[in-house]
């Protein structure tokens, strides 16, 4: 019996091994949900600090849970290798997320979006991020539809994807 190769799991392979094998460093996006314990917050700050401190550009958002985390670890590792992208313009952020925004070298608020609601800003937002990476490495529930959607595009960008689920 004769199998058929399915050509795009050849190619995403050989996408995953020739990332594997890079050495020099990479534009990574890192996204994620708001909603994430802070078990799992410290393994993302963990991971952004190890990206970064290996030489990587780190790109994220400014939400709470996993963009947080995101930027605390990179912050950490090299204030110089992140850059934040806001959905909407600083002064719509969060109260709890300005102090620590106020703090990113590297930070793009998108004030032509404040007029949209969060979830349409979130999603133009994410677009921008992506194209600004090589890898997206995602944080998600099954039900997180915006993000899931991101990663879709990515994908259809030829960026390398991971994606994490919660649940």
């Amino acid at each position: 019996m004769s199998q058929s190769i399915d050509i795009p799991k050849i190619d995403t392979l050989a996408q995953e091994l020739a990332a594997i094998q890079q050495t020099s460093s990479k534009r990574i996006a890192l996204l994620g949900s708001r909603h994430v314990p802070i078990t799992h917050q410290k393994l993302i700050e963990m991971m952004s600090y190890a990206l970064v401190l290996g030489g990587n550009r780190l790109v994220t958002s400014g939400a709470a849970g996993t963009n947080s985390a995101a930027i605390k670890g990179a912050m950490r590792a090299d204030p110089n290798l992140l850059t934040v992208i806001l959905p909407q313009s600083l002064d719509r952020q969060p109260r709890e997320s300005i102090e620590q925004l106020n703090q990113v070298i590297h930070l793009v608020e998108n004030s032509d979006n404040d007029a949209l609601s969060l979830g349409e800003a979130s999603a133009l937002c994410n677009r921008e991020i992506i194209s600004r990476c090589q890898q997206l490495i995602c944080f998600a529930f099954h039900d997180s539809q915006t993000l899931l959607k991101t990663c879709e595009e990515a994908e259809e960008q030829g960026k390398l994807v991971t994606l994490f689920y919660f649940d």
